[in-house]
């Protein structure tokens, strides 16, 4: 058990992150479930806003992100009977928008 005040803090702190952290996944995987079933571009959108942003707070490393996302892609792809990888328009402007951001930075 935490002694100083700082620590009891911090704990408290701690478990409501927890909590939040939790409930945000949750839901993400819901996304992709959601996904999943329907293979269409707007549930496929949204499951990758979620991962970009679970990653993004450090929820989920960015790695898994990125392996979620493409194995998302991958199902997308399929369904519309191409077999390269293409991302939406959409999904390819907000990562080359996050690359510039960085860049600059």
């Amino acid at each position: 058990m935490p002694v100083t005040k700082s620590a009891k803090k911090a704990l408290r702190k701690d478990q409501r992150r927890a909590v939040i952290n939790k409930l945000r996944k949750k839901i993400t995987k819901e996304a992709i479930k959601t996904f999943k079933k329907t293979l269409s571009e707007k549930d496929f959108e949204k499951a990758v806003s979620l991962v970009d942003r679970l990653a993004k707070n450090k929820v989920i490393h960015k790695n898994k992100a990125a392996r979620l996302k493409s194995r998302l892609t991958k199902l997308l792809a399929t369904k519309r009977g191409k077999k390269s990888q293409e991302l939406p328009t959409k999904a390819v402007k907000k990562t080359k928008k996050r690359v510039s951001r960085k860049v600059q930075n």
